[in-house]
Protein backbone atom coordinates (compact mmCIF):
# COMPACT_ATOMS: atom_id res chain seq x y z
CA UNK A 1 0.00 0.00 0.00
CA UNK A 2 2.89 2.07 0.13
CA UNK A 3 3.27 3.80 -3.22
CA UNK A 4 -0.50 3.95 -3.25
CA UNK A 5 -0.89 5.92 -0.16
CA UNK A 6 2.34 8.25 -1.26
CA UNK A 7 0.70 8.85 -4.76
CA UNK A 8 -2.18 10.26 -2.93
CA UNK A 9 -0.51 12.55 -0.94
CA UNK A 10 2.13 13.41 -3.75
CA UNK A 11 -1.07 14.49 -5.89
CA UNK A 12 -3.27 16.47 -2.95
CA UNK A 13 -3.15 19.56 -4.67
CA UNK A 14 -4.06 18.05 -7.73
CA UNK A 15 -7.30 16.52 -6.09
CA UNK A 16 -8.31 20.10 -4.53
CA UNK A 17 -8.49 21.71 -7.56
CA UNK A 18 -10.48 19.25 -9.04
CA UNK A 19 -12.77 19.47 -6.17
CA UNK A 20 -12.87 23.36 -6.55
CA UNK A 21 -14.43 22.64 -10.26
CA UNK A 22 -16.96 20.36 -8.80
CA UNK A 23 -17.60 23.03 -5.67
CA UNK A 24 -18.04 25.47 -8.79
CA UNK A 25 -21.00 23.74 -10.10
CA UNK A 26 -24.81 25.15 -8.79
CA UNK A 27 -26.31 21.75 -8.65
CA UNK A 28 -29.10 22.83 -6.25
CA UNK A 29 -31.75 20.17 -6.20
CA UNK A 30 -34.87 22.03 -4.68
CA UNK A 31 -34.82 25.04 -7.56
CA UNK A 32 -35.90 24.83 -10.81
CA UNK A 33 -33.82 27.11 -12.20
CA UNK A 34 -30.67 25.04 -11.16
CA UNK A 35 -32.32 22.22 -13.55
CA UNK A 36 -29.21 22.41 -16.13
CA UNK A 37 -27.08 22.37 -13.16
CA UNK A 38 -27.85 19.64 -12.37
CA UNK A 39 -27.31 17.83 -15.63
CA UNK A 40 -23.62 19.46 -15.84
CA UNK A 41 -22.90 18.32 -12.45
CA UNK A 42 -23.71 14.41 -13.33
CA UNK A 43 -22.07 14.38 -16.47
CA UNK A 44 -19.12 16.07 -14.28
CA UNK A 45 -18.85 13.22 -12.15
CA UNK A 46 -20.00 10.40 -14.66
CA UNK A 47 -16.32 12.10 -16.43
CA UNK A 48 -14.66 11.62 -13.41
CA UNK A 49 -15.76 8.25 -12.86
CA UNK A 50 -14.08 7.09 -16.50
CA UNK A 51 -11.20 9.28 -15.76
CA UNK A 52 -10.43 7.29 -12.44
CA UNK A 53 -10.49 3.62 -14.42
CA UNK A 54 -14.37 3.07 -14.41
CA UNK A 55 -15.00 0.32 -17.15
CA UNK A 56 -18.82 0.78 -17.35
CA UNK A 57 -20.06 4.02 -16.09
CA UNK A 58 -24.21 5.44 -17.54
CA UNK A 59 -26.48 8.46 -16.21
CA UNK A 60 -29.72 7.14 -15.65
CA UNK A 61 -32.44 9.58 -16.25
CA UNK A 62 -35.60 9.77 -13.47
CA UNK A 63 -38.48 12.01 -13.70
CA UNK A 64 -36.24 14.54 -11.38
CA UNK A 65 -32.99 14.58 -11.06
CA UNK A 66 -30.61 11.99 -12.91
CA UNK A 67 -28.49 8.89 -11.07
CA UNK A 68 -24.44 8.45 -12.44
CA UNK A 69 -23.52 4.89 -12.07
CA UNK A 70 -20.19 3.64 -12.19
CA UNK A 71 -18.63 0.15 -11.98
CA UNK A 72 -15.36 -2.01 -12.25
CA UNK A 73 -15.89 -5.67 -11.96
CA UNK A 74 -12.56 -7.26 -12.43
CA UNK A 75 -11.80 -8.99 -9.25
CA UNK A 76 -13.60 -12.49 -9.68
CA UNK A 77 -13.87 -13.93 -6.52
CA UNK A 78 -13.51 -10.59 -4.49
CA UNK A 79 -15.79 -9.08 -2.74
CA UNK A 80 -18.44 -5.87 -3.89
CA UNK A 81 -18.89 -2.51 -2.71
CA UNK A 82 -21.26 -0.17 -3.41
CA UNK A 83 -20.48 3.47 -3.08
CA UNK A 84 -23.42 6.02 -2.70
CA UNK A 85 -23.24 9.55 -2.30
CA UNK A 86 -24.72 12.73 -3.76
CA UNK A 87 -24.00 15.46 -5.74
CA UNK A 88 -26.72 17.72 -5.00
CA UNK A 89 -26.46 20.73 -2.33
CA UNK A 90 -28.57 22.78 -0.34
CA UNK A 91 -30.16 26.39 -1.11
CA UNK A 92 -27.75 29.13 -0.56
CA UNK A 93 -29.89 31.50 1.35
CA UNK A 94 -29.52 33.58 3.49
CA UNK A 95 -26.80 34.76 1.06
CA UNK A 96 -25.94 37.92 3.20
CA UNK A 97 -24.12 35.98 5.92
CA UNK A 98 -21.76 34.05 3.50
CA UNK A 99 -18.12 35.32 3.66
CA UNK A 100 -17.50 34.15 0.51
CA UNK A 101 -19.12 33.47 -2.35
CA UNK A 102 -21.31 30.02 -1.97
CA UNK A 103 -19.95 28.89 -5.67
CA UNK A 104 -16.68 30.40 -5.73
CA UNK A 105 -14.83 27.65 -3.56
CA UNK A 106 -12.07 29.78 -1.32
CA UNK A 107 -9.65 28.09 0.92
CA UNK A 108 -8.50 29.66 4.13
CA UNK A 109 -6.34 27.90 6.22
CA UNK A 110 -7.06 24.15 6.00
CA UNK A 111 -10.52 24.86 5.04
CA UNK A 112 -12.03 24.79 1.24
CA UNK A 113 -15.49 27.28 1.76
CA UNK A 114 -18.10 26.05 -0.62
CA UNK A 115 -21.95 24.93 -0.47
CA UNK A 116 -21.37 20.91 -0.55
CA UNK A 117 -18.35 21.59 0.60
CA UNK A 118 -18.48 18.56 3.61
CA UNK A 119 -21.87 17.41 2.26
CA UNK A 120 -21.63 15.83 0.44
CA UNK A 121 -19.24 16.77 -2.71
CA UNK A 122 -15.70 16.65 -1.07
CA UNK A 123 -16.63 13.53 0.95
CA UNK A 124 -18.18 11.45 -2.34
CA UNK A 125 -15.02 12.80 -4.13
CA UNK A 126 -12.93 11.10 -1.87
CA UNK A 127 -13.80 7.41 -3.13
CA UNK A 128 -12.99 8.82 -7.08
CA UNK A 129 -9.99 9.52 -5.89
CA UNK A 130 -8.92 6.82 -4.35
CA UNK A 131 -10.09 4.50 -6.95
CA UNK A 132 -7.96 6.08 -9.37
CA UNK A 133 -4.95 5.77 -7.39
CA UNK A 134 -5.31 2.31 -7.18
CA UNK A 135 -5.21 2.23 -11.32
CA UNK A 136 -2.46 4.88 -11.51
CA UNK A 137 0.00 3.11 -9.67
CA UNK A 138 -1.33 -0.76 -10.00
CA UNK A 139 -3.92 -0.59 -12.57
CA UNK A 140 -6.45 -2.05 -11.03
CA UNK A 141 -8.57 -2.43 -7.86
CA UNK A 142 -8.20 -5.42 -5.64
CA UNK A 143 -11.90 -5.42 -5.25
CA UNK A 144 -15.15 -4.86 -7.35
CA UNK A 145 -16.00 -1.53 -6.98
CA UNK A 146 -19.90 0.02 -8.16
CA UNK A 147 -20.88 3.82 -7.43
CA UNK A 148 -24.11 4.98 -7.36
CA UNK A 149 -24.38 8.89 -7.04
CA UNK A 150 -27.52 10.82 -6.94
CA UNK A 151 -28.94 14.48 -7.37
CA UNK A 152 -31.82 14.16 -5.10
CA UNK A 153 -30.59 13.52 -1.09
CA UNK A 154 -31.53 16.86 -0.28
CA UNK A 155 -34.94 16.52 -1.41
CA UNK A 156 -35.81 13.51 -0.09
CA UNK A 157 -34.42 10.96 -2.65
CA UNK A 158 -37.82 10.80 -4.31
CA UNK A 159 -36.78 8.53 -7.11
CA UNK A 160 -34.02 6.40 -5.36
CA UNK A 161 -36.32 3.54 -3.75
CA UNK A 162 -37.68 2.71 -7.44
CA UNK A 163 -34.37 2.57 -8.74
CA UNK A 164 -32.73 0.50 -6.59
CA UNK A 165 -35.84 -1.84 -6.63
CA UNK A 166 -36.03 -2.12 -10.30
CA UNK A 167 -31.70 -2.75 -10.43
CA UNK A 168 -31.54 -5.16 -7.73
CA UNK A 169 -28.84 -7.31 -9.89
CA UNK A 170 -27.04 -4.21 -10.99
CA UNK A 171 -26.33 -3.14 -7.51
CA UNK A 172 -25.75 -5.99 -5.66
CA UNK A 173 -22.63 -5.80 -3.75
CA UNK A 174 -21.34 -7.20 -0.40
CA UNK A 175 -21.12 -4.02 1.34
CA UNK A 176 -22.48 -0.24 0.67
CA UNK A 177 -20.14 2.10 1.41
CA UNK A 178 -21.23 5.64 2.60
CA UNK A 179 -19.39 8.50 3.60
CA UNK A 180 -22.03 11.35 4.33
CA UNK A 181 -21.50 11.67 8.22
CA UNK A 182 -18.83 13.46 10.86
CA UNK A 183 -15.96 12.09 12.55
CA UNK A 184 -16.81 12.50 16.23
CA UNK A 185 -13.92 15.49 16.68
CA UNK A 186 -11.60 16.86 14.44
CA UNK A 187 -9.02 14.05 13.39
CA UNK A 188 -10.42 11.32 15.31
CA UNK A 189 -11.03 8.32 13.36
CA UNK A 190 -14.94 7.31 13.55
CA UNK A 191 -17.27 4.81 12.33
CA UNK A 192 -21.51 5.59 12.51
CA UNK A 193 -23.29 2.66 12.94
CA UNK A 194 -26.55 3.43 13.75
CA UNK A 195 -29.39 6.27 12.92
CA UNK A 196 -32.48 7.52 14.21
CA UNK A 197 -35.55 7.45 11.74
CA UNK A 198 -38.19 9.98 11.62
CA UNK A 199 -41.89 10.29 11.64
CA UNK A 200 -43.36 14.06 11.11
CA UNK A 201 -46.32 14.99 11.58
CA UNK A 202 -48.94 17.97 11.81
CA UNK A 203 -51.75 19.14 13.84
CA UNK A 204 -54.66 21.15 12.44
CA UNK A 205 -57.18 22.71 15.03
CA UNK A 206 -59.81 24.02 14.26
CA UNK A 207 -62.08 26.18 16.28
CA UNK A 208 -65.19 28.93 15.58
CA UNK A 209 -65.54 29.33 11.76
CA UNK A 210 -63.87 32.65 11.50
CA UNK A 211 -61.41 34.56 13.59
CA UNK A 212 -63.59 36.29 16.51
CA UNK A 213 -62.62 39.49 18.52
CA UNK A 214 -61.38 37.82 21.86
CA UNK A 215 -63.46 40.41 23.87
CA UNK A 216 -66.81 39.78 22.46
CA UNK A 217 -66.36 36.11 22.23
CA UNK A 218 -63.33 35.35 24.19
CA UNK A 219 -64.57 32.56 27.54
CA UNK A 220 -67.45 31.19 25.48
CA UNK A 221 -65.31 29.20 22.55
CA UNK A 222 -62.46 26.94 22.76
CA UNK A 223 -59.08 28.91 21.57
CA UNK A 224 -57.56 26.77 19.09
CA UNK A 225 -54.21 28.38 20.28
CA UNK A 226 -54.53 27.23 23.71
CA UNK A 227 -55.93 23.96 23.04
CA UNK A 228 -52.97 23.08 20.51
CA UNK A 229 -50.49 24.45 23.47
CA UNK A 230 -52.67 22.08 25.71
CA UNK A 231 -52.38 19.11 23.07
CA UNK A 232 -48.32 19.67 22.81
CA UNK A 233 -47.96 19.88 26.36
CA UNK A 234 -49.33 16.21 27.58
CA UNK A 235 -46.76 14.69 24.77
CA UNK A 236 -44.25 14.31 27.55
CA UNK A 237 -44.52 13.73 31.29
CA UNK A 238 -42.42 15.42 33.86
CA UNK A 239 -39.72 13.20 33.24
CA UNK A 240 -39.12 13.71 29.38
CA UNK A 241 -41.04 10.55 28.87
CA UNK A 242 -43.34 10.73 25.54
CA UNK A 243 -46.66 9.88 26.61
CA UNK A 244 -48.12 8.00 23.69
CA UNK A 245 -49.38 4.84 24.68
CA UNK A 246 -46.83 2.25 23.06
CA UNK A 247 -44.24 4.85 22.18
CA UNK A 248 -41.75 2.56 23.46
CA UNK A 249 -42.74 -0.66 22.78
CA UNK A 250 -40.09 -1.37 19.99
CA UNK A 251 -37.48 0.26 21.34
CA UNK A 252 -33.85 -1.68 20.58
CA UNK A 253 -32.05 -1.31 24.19
CA UNK A 254 -28.34 -0.29 24.30
CA UNK A 255 -26.11 -2.94 24.67
CA UNK A 256 -23.57 -3.21 27.00
CA UNK A 257 -20.54 -2.54 24.65
CA UNK A 258 -22.35 -0.03 23.19
CA UNK A 259 -21.94 2.01 26.85
CA UNK A 260 -18.84 1.33 26.90
CA UNK A 261 -18.07 2.72 23.78
CA UNK A 262 -20.25 5.60 24.72
CA UNK A 263 -18.13 6.29 28.13
CA UNK A 264 -14.21 6.25 25.89
CA UNK A 265 -16.00 8.98 24.11
CA UNK A 266 -15.35 11.37 27.09
CA UNK A 267 -18.56 13.54 26.10
CA UNK A 268 -19.04 16.63 28.38
CA UNK A 269 -22.29 17.92 29.00
CA UNK A 270 -20.62 21.34 30.35
CA UNK A 271 -19.37 21.88 26.91
CA UNK A 272 -22.53 21.32 25.33
CA UNK A 273 -24.29 23.39 27.42
CA UNK A 274 -21.83 26.33 27.01
CA UNK A 275 -21.59 25.84 22.96
CA UNK A 276 -25.41 25.86 22.79
CA UNK A 277 -25.27 29.22 25.43
CA UNK A 278 -27.66 27.55 28.00
CA UNK A 279 -27.45 26.70 31.77
CA UNK A 280 -28.03 23.07 31.16
CA UNK A 281 -29.24 20.25 29.27
CA UNK A 282 -32.17 18.16 29.67
CA UNK A 283 -34.03 15.48 28.37
CA UNK A 284 -35.22 11.77 29.19
CA UNK A 285 -34.88 11.37 33.06
CA UNK A 286 -32.14 8.95 33.46
CA UNK A 287 -30.33 8.45 30.39
CA UNK A 288 -27.02 10.54 29.61
CA UNK A 289 -26.77 12.88 26.91
CA UNK A 290 -25.53 10.75 24.39
CA UNK A 291 -28.12 8.02 24.97
CA UNK A 292 -30.59 10.74 24.34
CA UNK A 293 -28.88 12.05 21.40
CA UNK A 294 -28.09 8.95 19.92
CA UNK A 295 -30.59 5.96 21.27
CA UNK A 296 -33.72 7.10 22.39
CA UNK A 297 -36.10 8.56 20.74
CA UNK A 298 -37.81 12.41 20.96
CA UNK A 299 -40.71 14.35 20.12
CA UNK A 300 -40.11 17.78 19.31
CA UNK A 301 -42.35 20.75 18.01
CA UNK A 302 -40.69 22.36 15.29
CA UNK A 303 -43.16 25.11 14.45
CA UNK A 304 -46.52 26.49 15.61
CA UNK A 305 -49.06 28.89 13.08
CA UNK A 306 -51.93 30.82 14.13
CA UNK A 307 -53.24 34.15 15.12
CA UNK A 308 -51.89 37.20 15.40
CA UNK A 309 -48.16 37.11 15.24
CA UNK A 310 -47.33 40.85 13.80
CA UNK A 311 -46.21 44.72 16.01
CA UNK A 312 -48.43 45.91 17.67
CA UNK A 313 -51.55 44.08 19.37
CA UNK A 314 -54.99 42.86 17.49
CA UNK A 315 -57.54 41.20 19.84
CA UNK A 316 -58.21 38.30 18.03
CA UNK A 317 -59.39 34.21 18.71
CA UNK A 318 -57.92 32.64 15.62
CA UNK A 319 -60.00 30.45 13.70
CA UNK A 320 -57.19 28.28 13.45
CA UNK A 321 -53.91 26.79 14.85
CA UNK A 322 -51.52 24.47 13.50
CA UNK A 323 -47.90 22.61 14.52
CA UNK A 324 -45.27 20.56 13.18
CA UNK A 325 -44.01 17.82 15.46
CA UNK A 326 -41.39 15.40 14.68
CA UNK A 327 -40.11 12.26 16.39
CA UNK A 328 -37.35 10.94 15.82
CA UNK A 329 -37.21 7.15 15.68
CA UNK A 330 -34.42 4.44 17.18
CA UNK A 331 -34.29 0.77 16.13
CA UNK A 332 -36.71 -0.92 15.75
CA UNK A 333 -38.95 1.86 15.20
CA UNK A 334 -41.52 1.72 12.32
CA UNK A 335 -42.53 5.19 11.46
CA UNK A 336 -45.55 4.30 9.88
CA UNK A 337 -46.82 2.25 13.49
CA UNK A 338 -45.63 5.56 14.92
CA UNK A 339 -47.78 7.96 12.78
CA UNK A 340 -51.01 5.53 13.46
CA UNK A 341 -50.48 5.39 17.22
CA UNK A 342 -49.61 9.43 17.24
CA UNK A 343 -52.86 10.09 15.42
CA UNK A 344 -55.19 8.20 17.70
CA UNK A 345 -53.44 9.49 20.94
CA UNK A 346 -54.22 13.27 19.84
CA UNK A 347 -57.29 12.78 18.56
CA UNK A 348 -57.79 10.75 22.19
CA UNK A 349 -56.86 13.93 24.32
CA UNK A 350 -58.24 16.78 22.09
CA UNK A 351 -61.42 18.33 23.30
CA UNK A 352 -64.94 17.75 21.39
CA UNK A 353 -64.95 21.71 21.32
CA UNK A 354 -62.38 21.80 18.19
CA UNK A 355 -61.96 19.52 15.36
CA UNK A 356 -58.40 18.10 14.56
CA UNK A 357 -57.17 17.09 11.52
CA UNK A 358 -53.49 15.23 11.89
CA UNK A 359 -51.46 14.88 8.29
CA UNK A 360 -48.46 12.33 8.15
CA UNK A 361 -45.73 14.71 6.47
CA UNK A 362 -42.57 12.62 6.06
CA UNK A 363 -41.04 9.03 7.55
CA UNK A 364 -37.81 7.67 7.46
CA UNK A 365 -36.56 4.19 8.75
CA UNK A 366 -33.81 4.04 11.17
CA UNK A 367 -30.97 1.89 10.84
CA UNK A 368 -28.20 0.57 12.69
CA UNK A 369 -25.10 -2.08 11.63
CA UNK A 370 -23.88 -4.91 13.65
CA UNK A 371 -20.41 -3.85 14.62
CA UNK A 372 -18.86 -7.58 14.09
CA UNK A 373 -19.64 -6.91 10.73
CA UNK A 374 -16.69 -7.71 8.10
CA UNK A 375 -16.97 -4.82 6.01
CA UNK A 376 -17.27 -2.29 9.10
CA UNK A 377 -14.32 -4.04 10.65
CA UNK A 378 -12.48 -3.80 7.73
CA UNK A 379 -13.35 0.48 7.67
CA UNK A 380 -12.12 0.68 11.46
CA UNK A 381 -8.53 -0.57 10.12
CA UNK A 382 -8.27 0.94 7.53
CA UNK A 383 -9.45 4.55 9.05
CA UNK A 384 -6.88 4.01 12.16
CA UNK A 385 -4.46 3.63 9.64
CA UNK A 386 -4.71 6.66 7.49
CA UNK A 387 -5.26 9.05 10.86
CA UNK A 388 -3.17 6.87 13.07
CA UNK A 389 -5.14 6.85 15.93
CA UNK A 390 -7.46 4.21 17.52
CA UNK A 391 -11.13 4.09 16.00
CA UNK A 392 -13.88 5.16 18.41
CA UNK A 393 -17.75 4.27 17.18
CA UNK A 394 -20.86 6.55 17.62
CA UNK A 395 -24.64 6.35 16.75
CA UNK A 396 -25.85 9.42 15.10
CA UNK A 397 -29.23 11.95 16.02
CA UNK A 398 -29.71 12.62 12.68
CA UNK A 399 -31.31 10.54 9.62
CA UNK A 400 -30.12 9.45 6.56
CA UNK A 401 -32.99 7.31 5.03
CA UNK A 402 -30.87 6.11 2.33
CA UNK A 403 -29.39 3.80 4.36
CA UNK A 404 -32.16 1.92 5.72
CA UNK A 405 -33.19 1.92 2.12
CA UNK A 406 -30.30 -0.19 0.84
CA UNK A 407 -30.48 -2.54 3.86
CA UNK A 408 -34.12 -3.53 3.27
CA UNK A 409 -34.02 -3.84 -0.49
CA UNK A 410 -30.55 -5.31 -0.99
CA UNK A 411 -30.21 -7.04 2.23
CA UNK A 412 -26.52 -5.72 2.29
CA UNK A 413 -24.87 -3.96 5.24
CA UNK A 414 -23.93 -0.90 5.25
CA UNK A 415 -20.41 1.20 6.50
CA UNK A 416 -21.02 5.30 7.57
CA UNK A 417 -17.29 6.11 7.12
CA UNK A 418 -17.74 9.83 7.51
CA UNK A 419 -14.71 12.68 7.61
CA UNK A 420 -17.19 15.80 8.18
CA UNK A 421 -16.97 17.63 11.38
CA UNK A 422 -20.77 18.99 12.65
CA UNK A 423 -19.23 22.20 13.14
CA UNK A 424 -18.62 22.74 9.32
CA UNK A 425 -21.90 24.36 8.53
CA UNK A 426 -23.67 21.68 6.09
CA UNK A 427 -26.77 23.51 5.62
CA UNK A 428 -26.05 26.32 6.88
CA UNK A 429 -23.70 29.58 5.06
CA UNK A 430 -19.99 29.41 5.23
CA UNK A 431 -20.10 25.80 4.77
CA UNK A 432 -16.46 24.36 4.90
CA UNK A 433 -14.53 21.15 4.69
CA UNK A 434 -11.05 20.26 6.03
CA UNK A 435 -8.49 19.54 3.34
CA UNK A 436 -6.62 17.61 6.02
CA UNK A 437 -9.48 15.36 6.63
CA UNK A 438 -10.62 15.19 2.58
CA UNK A 439 -6.68 13.58 2.19
CA UNK A 440 -6.95 11.19 4.96
CA UNK A 441 -10.77 10.15 3.88
CA UNK A 442 -8.44 9.53 0.37
CA UNK A 443 -6.03 7.36 2.21
CA UNK A 444 -8.67 5.94 4.09
CA UNK A 445 -10.96 4.46 1.22
CA UNK A 446 -7.84 2.57 -0.02
CA UNK A 447 -6.76 1.28 2.67
CA UNK A 448 -10.49 0.18 3.29
CA UNK A 449 -10.37 -1.75 -0.59
CA UNK A 450 -7.42 -3.48 0.29
CA UNK A 451 -8.94 -4.54 3.52
CA UNK A 452 -12.18 -5.47 2.59
CA UNK A 453 -10.52 -6.99 -0.34
CA UNK A 454 -9.54 -9.75 2.23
Amino acid sequence: MGPIIQFIKNNHNLYVEELQSLLRIPSISTLQENNEDMKHCATFVADKLKQAGMNRVEIFPTEGHPLVYGEWLGAPGKPTVLIYGHYDVQPIDPIELWDSPPFEPTIKGDNIFARGATDDKGQMYIHIKSVEAFFKVKGSLPLNVKFLIEGEEEIGSEHLGGFIEQHKDLLKCDAVLISDTSLYEAGIPTITYGLRGLAYMEIEVTGPNKDLHSGSFGGAVANPINVLAEIIAKLHDKNGRITIPNFYDDVLPLTKEEKKNFELLNFSDKNLAKELGVKELTGEAKFSTLERLWVRPTLDCNGIIGGFTGKGAKTVIASQASAKISMRLVPHQDPKKIAKIFTKYIKSIAPKSVKVKISDLHGAYPSISPLTGKALKAAAVAMEKAFDKKIVFMREGGSIPVVATFQRMLKTPTVLMGFGLNSENLHSPNEHFSLTHFQLGIQSSAYFFEEFSK
